[in-house]
């Protein structure tokens, strides 16, 4: 039997010809789908707890404290996915 994850809520709150900023919300299990960034951009993680992420290199987990941001450059290629029994939140900041 074929389980599907539940997909993660992306919700825009500015999207102007600077930045694009997304508050995303995963349930218990819900990822985003496998994608690629096309933009620069910085993470704010709003709960504490790991996140799992698919790569092409494969599984890795990637540990995130609340308020403790980072970055990635354009081309960064994965799956997000919260294994957390819990719901977790973070705040995507595109650069454009």
């Amino acid at each position: 039997m074929t389980t599907t994850r539940p997909s993660a809520i992306p919700t825009v709150q500015i999207d102007n010809e600077r930045v694009k900023v997304t508050e995303w919300r995963f349930a218990p299990g819900a990822h985003t789908g496998w994608h690629r960034h096309g933009m620069d951009y910085v993470v704010v993680p709003m709960t504490t707890g790991a996140l799992t992420l698919d790569t092409p290199n494969g599984q890795i987990q990637s540990p995130l404290t609340a308020g403790v941001s980072y970055t990635r450059l354009t081309g960064v290629e994965h799956d997000v996915i919260n294994a957390n029994d819990f719901e977790f939140v973070f705040v995507e900041i595109e650069l454009k």
